[in-house]
């Protein structure tokens, strides 16, 4: 039975990777798969799905106003696919994700989405929320915080090394740009300093 997943996390815990792994899981064992990324993500070259462990692929790119029920449709018709893959998700807009679950509903396709759950500031993308409202089944891809609890939030640090309190939601970037963090890490990063508890001379 088909469904809608979506994959998320912070930065740089591996989703590009995972993404690219299932898609050629499915090519060794002669399936077609159809790729998707933001047109606006080229960190990895206009077109492309790449990983920080080198690997990458080609794929097709989408904006704002594209269908993309109309999109994989088209792709159908050019011949099999078995699975369509959705790269950096969280760019979506809301209308986009109602698209890609009429592809799961009526076109039978499994769609596999990768992106983001919240920006620099904790607050949903409007694509996640829709995945996360829409999504028949959502796993976290984990990563972890320089303390070693599991990273939930991402901060966007500015030139002098200080993580951003406001800006654009949308600005693309890697490791020199973005840091994932727990939420208390992340709360001391912004200048939310964390009140230790009674008798709590060192809160994790």
């Amino acid at each position: 039975m088909a469904k809608l997943y979506f994959h998320y996390s912070t930065m740089n815990a591996g989703k590009s990777t995972t993404l690219l792994q299932a898609s050629y899981n499915y090519r060794e064992r002669g399936m077609q798969t159809y790729l998707l990324t933001a047109g606006v993500d080229t960190r990895a070259g206009h077109g492309r799905i790449g990983s920080r462990i080198g690997i990458s692929a080609e794929a097709d790119v989408f904006g704002r106003s594209d269908d993309l029920f109309a999109l994989i449709r088209k792709r159908l018709a050019e011949g099999p696919c078995a699975c369509v893959f959705v790269d950096e998700a969280q760019f979506l807009i809301e209308e986009q994700v109602w698209q890609i679950a009429r592809v799961v509903d009526d076109l039978k396709l499994p769609v596999m989405c990768y992106g983001l759950r919240v920006d620099f500031m904790g607050r949903l993308f409007p694509g996640s929320a829709a995945l996360l409202a829409l999504a028949d089944e959502m796993r976290e891809v984990r990563t972890i915080c320089h303390c070693g609890k599991k990273a939930t939030m991402v901060a966007r640090m500015g030139p002098d090394g200080q993580a951003l309190r406001e800006g654009a939601q949308v600005q693309i970037g890697g490791n020199e740009t973005y840091v994932s963090l727990c939420r208390r890490h992340w709360r001391e990063a912004v200048g939310d300093r964390p009140v230790t508890a009674p008798g709590d001379e060192d809160p994790v």
